[in-house]
């Protein structure tokens, strides 16, 4: 069964997933993403990124995807939460019937690609955790960062946590050991960084705020606070600046050899509020992070 719709002009130049939630109404992102992967969804008969901007008489087809025309809100009542995992990487932080929260590792993929042969939620989907159920993808964590993480077993759930993200009602931290030292100790990085699809050049704003925990003249430790998701911002940002993150093969302006090839970037902690009450997860940093900062004299109390 194929589903088509064609792109008036009262939707041009939106992007593609917030056209299809246009039309078909509250659906995860996790699921736009892999439909569109799996080449379930395509423009113009091709396949096409979620942030593709569509234009007018453009065709979107949908192939043998069940389409609801209501979407059922559940009220969902969290337990409060205030985690702070004390185990290995892959762990996990916090486990309920709604979601659980782990402290994804370095260089695995949160989810299937052209180039990623291991993921997590394929890993998960073997688990014992998801049994009679399925882990649902709420949000972005790029392969080489790691820390916390979450992931929905419900539909409902995922509806959720994805309104919550895209509407920045999810506040993330993480730490970075940049190269260099930054000269101021508090500020803003505000930036029009720019990106390419399909041959299109595309400009977004980002805006993150960031703190310096710590520095010298050979490296610095920063809390980064996005405001803004977009891809790859804070190594970006960073590099913008002079400062790459230390390990960033893709955003590096310098190439020095012994050190840990590992990005040392981690994703600290995600804090949001669902019925009033506030939920807060940690994850401890990896040891070849605490390596760097030892090496570097750096001071973090974890």
């Amino acid at each position: 069964m194929i589903k088509s719709f064609v792109v008036d002009a009262t939707l041009n130049n939106m992007r593609l997933d917030r056209f299809l939630r246009n039309k078909l109404g509250k659906i995860p992102q996790g699921l736009i993403e892999k439909k569109l992967r799996t080449g379930k969804i395509k423009l113009n008969k091709k396949k096409a990124k979620s942030s593709t901007k569509v234009n007018t008489n453009d065709k979107v087809d949908l192939f043998n995807i069940e389409i609801k025309k209501k979407v059922i809100e559940k009220k969902i009542n969290f337990k409060p939460s205030n985690v702070i995992i004390k185990a290995n990487e892959n762990s996990i932080i916090d486990n309920n019937e709604d979601f659980i929260v782990v402290n994804k590792e370095s260089g695995i993929s949160v989810q299937g690609g052209t180039k990623s042969k291991k993921n997590l939620i394929d890993i998960f989907k073997k688990s014992k955790i998801f049994e009679g159920t399925k882990p649902y993808s709420v949000h972005r964590l790029d392969k080489d960062t790691s820390g916390v993480f979450i992931i929905a077993k419900k539909r409902e759930t995922a509806q959720l946590l994805t309104s919550l993200f895209r509407l920045r009602k999810i506040h993330k931290t993480y730490l970075a050991i940049c190269h260099g030292e930054l000269e101021k100790n508090s500020g803003e990085f505000n930036d029009n960084l720019i990106r390419y699809d399909n041959g299109k050049k595309i400009i977004e704003k980002a805006k993150t705020i960031f703190r310096v925990i710590d520095k010298n003249s050979e490296a610095s430790l920063l809390e980064l606070r996005p405001i803004t998701g977009r891809k790859h911002q804070l190594r970006k940002q960073l590099y913008n600046i002079g400062h790459s993150i230390y390990g960033d093969e893709k955003y590096k302006q310098v190439n020095l050899k012994g050190l840990n090839k590992k990005l040392m970037l981690h994703s600290y902690q995600i804090k949001f509020l669902i019925n009033n009450k506030k939920h807060t997860y940690k994850a401890l940093v990896p040891d070849y992070f605490k390596n760097l900062l030892k090496s570097k004299r750096l001071k973090f109390l974890n």
